[in-house]
């Protein structure tokens, strides 16, 4: 999954990102909520970590904001405070979860999962295409009625192309499902892994439209 970062704290901002990629999900780390807002434009986050004390204002601003045009990406506070009343104005104003500083790294996973599995059961937890059926909360996928082994970067573009089925998306699109921002992007990496994806799922999953990009048919 591709997580949003708004952290100042450039010890706990490291650590959180270090660990975040070691359990195979693509962090961009800002520092600023300016930053935090062009990143959101920019890129469909699966999540966010938000600061509620940043250098340019309150997390809970940006948060608000997001849940004002009905913005309902997952969002997860993290924050030194502990006082009932500022978990009460965090979770009122659209926060999914809170985590107190300082937290355990893999808890901060496991809260991370929850979410994200509430978030699918609250959308569509399964997308079928036609021999294909996806499970998105338990990150499964079952090709005419056997289930089929993927890494964490096939499932990631696979879910990425499911969620959209029988659209194409273009190989930025794809890119940015597998990468964090300033990750080094091989060029031949989205054709690498339509190519792994073919060989697991059958060579008619993924349409190639020429010039535009990759479709999954319906």
């Amino acid at each position: 999954m591709r997580i949003l970062l708004v952290e100042d704290e450039p010890v706990l901002g490291e650590a959180v990102t270090t660990h975040l990629t070691r359990s195979n999900h693509a962090v961009d780390w800002v520092q600023r909520l300016d930053d935090a807002e062009a990143a959101l434009r920019a890129v469909d986050y699966g999540l966010v970590l938000l600061d509620l004390h940043l250098p340019d204002g309150r997390g809970l601003d940006l948060l608000r904001k997001l849940r004002k045009v009905e913005d309902k990406r997952p969002v997860i506070i993290l924050t030194a405070r502990d006082q009932i009343r500022d978990r009460i104005e965090g979770l009122n104003a659209g926060a999914d979860d809170y985590l107190v500083k300082p937290f355990d790294l893999d808890e901060l996973v496991a809260r991370i999962l929850a979410v994200q599995r509430r978030s699918v059961a609250q959308a569509s937890p399964t997308i079928r295409a036609g021999a294909l059926v996806l499970d998105r909360a338990a990150r499964k996928v079952w090709h005419d009625g056997r289930e089929v082994p993927l890494t964490a970067r096939e499932w990631a573009m696979l879910e990425c192309l499911a969620q959209r089925v029988g659209a194409t998306l273009s190989k930025s699109q794809l890119e940015e499902a597998l990468y964090a921002f300033g990750a080094e992007i091989e060029s031949n990496a989205v054709e690498v892994y339509v190519s792994r994806l073919r060989k697991k799922l059958g060579s008619n999953a993924i349409r190639t439209v020429r010039g535009l990009g990759y479709r999954l048919e319906p």
